[in-house]
């Protein structure tokens, strides 16, 4: 079962251009039986490979920016791992509902995202230097509480706030989510958040899915295929957001 979840969350990343953690995590839940916090840590963990998978890609087509990688990296990994913590000490039904939010952002930005795009000349020294740090902070606290990769946030924020160019911003994208997911990962595996045993399977599937989808994604029209994920995710948002009673029956702590 694991190696479909992680071939279903690679397919839509390769079909997409995202990490593929906000379709993974509610399948570990619903089919594994993981405890919210478990599926985030465990999401994030696997999400390192496809950002080995997807930087390797865009790297070898010259569409990566390192500089901007390593600047969101160095402001990110920090606050991955407060992100993970905080992931830790919040109770299952809280953690459903902020991702349920998150599920819903990430529809607002692929809605609205054709219809937007930089309004002033790229940024160039300190300027930009302080963005991309700024977008690191919040990438990071984010990828490490919900156990995505963040792309969803770094992208826009270096495509309108920076001036960078869509292909070089998914790129570098891919490429920051690397030590990114590393640093929290990490950390949910001190805490013993990470499901060492399915990860095996997880990285089997991404690996293939991720290949798959972006191969049928060159034959698929786009708007079909983000048509469906848009549904599927603000059907997913709003029943997590609903959510009344936590995934488990155990007990759980609220300290944060």
């Amino acid at each position: 079962m694991s190696f479909l979840i992680g071939l279903t969350a690679g397919a839509f990343g390769g079909f997409l251009g995202i990490g593929g953690g906000v379709i993974m995590i509610p399948l570990m839940v619903h089919f594994l039986r993981l405890q919210q916090r478990e599926a985030h840590a465990t999401s994030l963990a696997a999400l390192v490979l496809t950002g080995v998978i997807g930087a390797t890609t865009y790297a070898l087509n010259g569409s990566v920016d390192y500089i901007a990688a390593l600047l969101i990296c160095v402001s990110a990994i920090g606050t991955a791992r407060i992100g993970a913590l905080c992931c830790h000490r919040i109770a299952d039904l809280k953690l459903r509902k902020f991702l349920g939010g998150f599920m819903l952002f990430v529809v607002l930005i692929m809605l609205i995202k054709p219809y937007i795009a930089p309004s002033h000349a790229p940024l160039v020294g300190l300027l930009r230097i302080i963005a991309l740090l700024g977008i690191g902070l919040f990438t990071g606290f984010i990828s490490g509480m919900l156990g995505v990769g963040g792309g969803t946030i770094m992208i826009p924020g270096m495509v309108l706030i920076t001036g960078m160019a869509q292909i070089t911003a998914q790129g570098s994208s891919l490429l920051a989510m690397i030590p990114i997911g590393i640093a929290g990962a990490l950390t949910h595996w001190q805490l013993g958040n990470v499901r060492r045993n399915i990860l095996p399977g997880l990285f089997g599937g991404i690996t293939i899915g991720s290949l798959t989808g972006a191969a049928v994604a060159q034959f698929v029209p786009e708007m079909l295929l983000k048509g469906a994920f848009v549904i599927l995710l603000s059907w997913l948002g709003i029943r997590y957001l609903r959510s009344q009673a936590p995934a488990t029956c155990e007990p759980e702590s609220d300290e944060a």
